[in-house]
């Protein structure tokens, strides 16, 4: 699938991790703008938002095989995280 934010066949799962406080604004910020497009592109595909209380951002990607990546989304803007998460699910674990 082409598009913005269509995913890997290997991937089977993103979780993202945050807070509600201002170190998580930005990923709080990308996730308002950005979930509905990558839901709409990948409708098979878990993407699971999980908010804790002093949880620093972080997203993670569950491949095939039980393979997963992980990248911390701390200190990043809107761009960056937009980055991170285009290549933690659109590359091949």
């Amino acid at each position: 699938m082409s598009g913005k934010y269509a995913f890997t066949q290997t991937l089977k799962e993103v979780r993202f991790l945050f807070c509600q406080g201002e170190a998580s604004a930005a990923t709080r910020s990308f996730l308002t703008r950005a979930y509905p497009t990558m839901k709409k592109n990948n409708p098979h595909t878990p993407i699971l938002l999980r908010e804790a209380a002093g949880t620093l951002p972080k997203i993670y990607a569950r491949y095939d095989l039980g393979k997963e990546r992980s990248q911390s989304l701390e200190g990043l803007d809107d761009k960056q995280i937009e980055d991170t998460v285009t290549n933690l699910t659109s590359k091949e674990s």
